[in-house]
């Protein structure tokens, strides 16, 4: 069986940027700028307050993860906040380790948290189909994830990078799947939660050749043509024709990319009749014809 879930994360390319370990004492505050990069944190000890850009704070506990999977700007502070204009003190204490906050006597909060990257230069149109932010409790695995992650990160081991690249794949599904059950914002994760929607997803991915209507689609659910539309636009955040016009050209783009076969072979392995057809959509989707994007994808390979 086909597993949308698991398909959009390989297309993503997800690869770790780095990780550190901090700790904390006293009011402190933090802030990073991002261009774009996906975030993620786990707090071993104690708590603070998150907030990203376009995002209402959450707090995170002991054992709780939040990853974003597309962040601009992210603050961090202990719950006690310290003064406005007060400078946070930050020391680097080795490798990957850091100190945050008064810088003399215990800590009180410990967390490890890091930076990730998408390699797929489709990353928008798929980070579109995932929750913006996923905020998970009481789930070890996911720390144990974080730690082998920062673990491999700081170790110069043979075949490094790929264990890497599978972690953070384990890791992005892993959160993906846990956060099924709580209150995410809308994405993938939430359709495939829904048992009926599920299947209609599934459908497309099994199937994505096939002339889909909005009708056929609702069967595929058992439910009513409206039921299902209203159902699945408010669970995913797009309409059942959009998520399928994106996970076609996230499709097609791949192939392009990685020189697999003919227009006329990508436009039918993609559900269109014909390449002049496919060559319109992508054209409309993308901003350029599949030719040239081919063509460009080809020419940024390193020789």
């Amino acid at each position: 069986m086909i597993d949308p879930l698991a398909e959009v994360v390989t297309l993503l390319q997800p690869g770790a940027g780095f990780s550190k370990s901090v700790v904390g004492a006293g009011p402190w505050a933090i802030r990073r700028s991002e261009a774009g990069e996906p975030f993620y944190c786990v707090v071993l000890e104690g708590a603070c307050r998150l907030a990203a850009d376009g995002h209402a704070p959450i707090e995170l506990r002991s054992g709780d993860f939040a990853l974003i999977p597309s962040v601009y700007g992210v603050a961090m502070s202990s719950l006690e906040t310290p003064p406005a204009g007060a400078e946070t003190q930050h020391a680097e204490l080795g490798a990957g380790r850091f100190r945050i906050g008064r810088q003399e006597g215990p800590t009180d909060f410990r967390m490890l948290a890091g930076h990730c990257s998408f390699g797929s230069p489709d990353k928008a149109l798929l980070v579109s189909l995932l929750p913006r932010i996923m905020h998970v409790r009481g789930e070890p695995r996911l720390t144990t994830l974080v730690q082998l992650v920062g673990e491999e990160t700081r170790e110069q081991r043979p075949a490094r990078e790929v264990v890497l690249v599978r972690l953070m794949e384990v890791l992005l599904i892993e959160a993906l799947r846990s956060t099924a059950g709580t209150a995410a914002s809308p994405g993938l994760v939430h359709g495939l939660a829904d048992s009926r929607l599920a299947a209609s997803i599934r459908a497309m991915h099994e199937r994505p050749t096939r002339a889909w209507t909005v009708a056929e689609l609702a069967k595929e659910a058992a439910l009513s043509r409206s039921a299902f539309f209203e159902r699945f636009s408010r669970a995913v955040g797009v309409t059942p024709m959009e998520y399928l016009l994106t996970w076609r050209m996230a499709m097609a783009k791949d192939l392009l990319r990685r020189d697999k076969g003919s227009i006329a072979g990508i436009a039918e392995h993609v559900g269109y009749s014909s390449a002049s057809t496919f060559s319109v959509a992508f054209t409309r989707h993308v901003g350029m014809a599949p030719t040239r994007y081919a063509r460009l994808q080809r020419a940024a390979v390193p020789k």
